[in-house]
């Protein structure tokens, strides 16, 4: 594949040969194509003129935590719409894993705790909880992929199912031993630090834990996707499955694969969000999918299928975050803040599907 100063010298050759007509055409169809990312630039310079400290060194690090943070649900989900798919459930996952994380990471010295039983927190003990969480999650999406893939359902129905169900064992977890639906919290300071704790400080900044957990994923991430041979039969699959059958790729377990890694990564999602928000309720995660997915369609990942990569996935995810924060320091009204991001899915979906005709 050409790399971008390759590509950009092709473009530059390519242009040199359109006539007047054909030029106008390469530039409406260039900033068409970008006006997503144009129109985000001017309202990031906007809202800086507004409220200085919007770019400011504390702002930053709160844009680049809250974009850590949301980086593993939108690196797992990015994997079905590769598939030309999508996962509902993602949000609920979150809510579930986050609640057992917490209630098996309660304080000892807390008097009503969900689960009495349990051993002491050791770091033992803590990786036996990030494991756990990390099999609900996959299991939640093993089911989702053997659905998908065994009785060709549409992603959309299946995911909506296992949504209805996780919300269902979230409620049941939380009557669970007489907690009768109260908020899990409590949470032991040891879950607490390795987590949220400072990993970097600079000043009167610092840089939680999680962030440096979101950048090993996205390496991880990007392992997977480009250098490994599932990633490659990802892509296929998402691209043609007709083709990539034909080619020796295994439909049935790749589809399984993706959604099971979707899975695991709502499920270290939810131990993460556990940790940050330190209270959580039934309601925890709820929604976290539709952010997931505005953050890879913005960042080029096609519901077409078989187009997608994790650069753009991590882009995405920054200029969703930096979105929201800069609508918060101008005053917007939360309320309006959910309409902004149903019409941010919108443009972005028709813009990625006007890129499609296009080629075709």
């Amino acid at each position: 594949m050409a790399n971008p100063i390759q590509r950009l010298r092709q473009t530059s050759a390519d242009y040199k040969t359109l006539d007047a007509k054909d030029r106008r055409r390469f530039w409406v169809d260039g900033i068409l194509n970008n006006a997503l990312y144009i129109l985000m630039f001017i309202f990031i310079i906007y809202t800086a003129v507004k409220n200085p400290n919007f770019v400011s060194a504390g702002s930053i690090v709160n844009i680049i935590s809250l974009a850590a943070a949301s980086l593993p649900m939108a690196l797992g989900i990015a994997g079905c719409i590769v598939l030309t798919g999508t996962d509902l459930s993602g949000g609920r996952v979150v809510g579930l894993t986050a609640a057992i994380a917490g209630a098996f990471l309660q304080s000892q010295e807390i008097s009503r705790k969900m689960f009495a039983s349990l051993p002491a927190i050791t770091p033992g003990w803590i990786l036996v909880v990030i494991l756990t969480v990390l099999c609900v999650g996959a299991i939640i999406g093993l089911v989702n992929g053997f659905f998908v893939a065994k009785f060709s359902l549409h992603p959309f129905i299946v995911t909506l199912a296992t949504q209805l169900i996780t919300y269902g064992l979230i409620l049941i977890f939380f009557m669970m031993n007489n907690n009768n639906g109260q908020p899990v919290s409590g949470l032991s300071q040891q879950y607490k630090d390795i987590v949220s704790s400072s990993f970097l400080r600079f000043g009167s900044v610092s840089i939680p834990w999680y962030v440096l957990y979101a950048v090993l994923l996205v390496i991880l991430m990007w392992f997977i996707w480009n250098k490994t041979t599932f990633g490659k039969n990802m892509f296929a699959v998402g691209s043609n499955q007709d083709a990539a059958r034909v080619s020796g790729v295994n439909v049935f377990w790749t589809t399984v694969l993706v959604h099971t890694l979707a899975g695991a990564m709502y499920g270290f999602t939810g131990f993460i969000e556990g940790a940050r928000i330190s209270s959580i309720t039934q309601a925890t995660g709820l929604n976290y999918e539709c952010d997931a997915i505005a953050a890879c369609v913005i960042g080029g990942v096609s519901f077409v299928g078989g187009t997608g990569s994790i650069s753009g996935i991590v882009l995405g995810v920054f200029v969703l975050r930096i979105i929201f924060v800069a609508l918060s320091m101008l005053g917007i009204d939360p309320s309006l803040q959910y309409i902004i991001k149903g019409g941010i899915i919108l443009v972005a979906c028709a813009l990625d599907m006007r890129k499609y005709l296009v080629k075709k």
